[in-house]
């Protein structure tokens, strides 16, 4: 998932927004019903932190250093040149090693549960015709960089991502993990959507999957918001676009009955810091929200 990160706001200060509490304390905002502001125009395409190619890695007794994986505006525009110099910038400017990860990947696609174990998608680093970063890659050449580079022994795959995603399948919209053997995944009740059937074939698959240990994952569902489309383009609203921050995690909202659930579910995921709503439903007009916007340094 990609946001255009220079414009986007979640006018979380307005004044249309009245407070709303979830049954375990969490806070979001309420907004009026069907009120979807139109966005300004926004600048040529700037990508969020998420996508840019650069990657924190930590090792036991060792340094922490940079990943330089590749970016390429998703295979699908034109305007990335300059983002792919990100990588040397900040090692250059943190004084970190850096990595060459080899490949193209944007962090989106990928997420971890710091123990080996990496979830991502067939549809958005193995597909060889619609947005193929690494052409003539095969499972087992991604699976070797992730290990040569991220320390990943244990490589999850599961089918495609959610629609209205630009991206072709990135990870951080369908299923995170919020625990080293728990995931959520985001499930769809509506028979008729068309996230039904890919999100009902990933939960299959994760449900016959293990962790880097042999052990089974356990699979809390998120439910989905209503559709959101803008000038009749589906967008990719998804509750598992959330960020997970020192203090708190904050959560995309979308002025929708489900808002509340998927705060509550959270909540109990994540029992020792809050769990905060952000309004999104501008935000998301940019084909991303806050797991998008961001990028995360471990503390060492």
């Amino acid at each position: 998932m990609r946001a255009r990160s220079t414009w986007a706001s979640t006018s979380a200060s307005s004044s249309a927004a009245s407070a709303m509490t979830t049954p375990n304390g969490s806070h979001t905002n309420e907004w009026p019903q069907n009120s979807i502001p139109a966005p300004p125009s926004p600048p040529p395409l700037s990508p969020p932190n998420r996508s840019t190619p650069t990657r924190f890695t930590a090792a036991t007794q060792q340094p922490l250093a940079i990943a330089r994986f590749h970016f390429n505006a998703w295979a699908k525009y034109k305007d990335w040149k300059k983002d792919d110099k990100i990588p040397g910038r900040a090692a250059k400017r943190f004084k970190r090693p850096l990595i060459d990860g080899k490949i193209v990947l944007e962090g989106g696609s990928i997420d971890v549960n710091g123990r080996g174990t990496l979830l991502t998608t067939e549809e958005c680093l193995l597909d060889q015709h619609v947005q193929a970063r690494n052409p003539g890659m095969s499972r087992l050449d991604i699976e070797t960089v992730f290990r040569d580079t991220l320390g990943i022994t244990n490589t999850l795959w599961l089918g495609k991502g959610i629609a209205g995603d630009d991206t072709h399948g990135h990870v951080d919209d369908l299923c995170r993990f919020v625990k080293p053997g728990t995931v959520v995944l985001c499930r769809e009740n509506n028979p008729k959507d068309v996230n039904y059937g890919p999100l009902a074939e990933n939960r299959e698959r994760l449900l016959g999957m293990h962790l880097e240990r042999g052990a089974s994952i356990e699979v809390v569902d998120l439910p989905m918001p209503a559709p959101l489309y803008f000038e009749g383009v589906r967008l990719p609203a998804s509750y598992a676009n959330f960020y997970i921050a020192n203090a708190a995690v904050l959560v995309p909202t979308f002025n929708d009955p489900k808002d509340r659930i998927a705060l509550g579910i959270l909540a109990e995921l994540f029992p020792d810091r809050p769990v905060v709503g952000i309004h999104a439903v501008d935000l998301v007009w940019g084909l991303g929200t806050i797991h998008c916007l961001t990028q995360q340094e471990p503390a060492v």
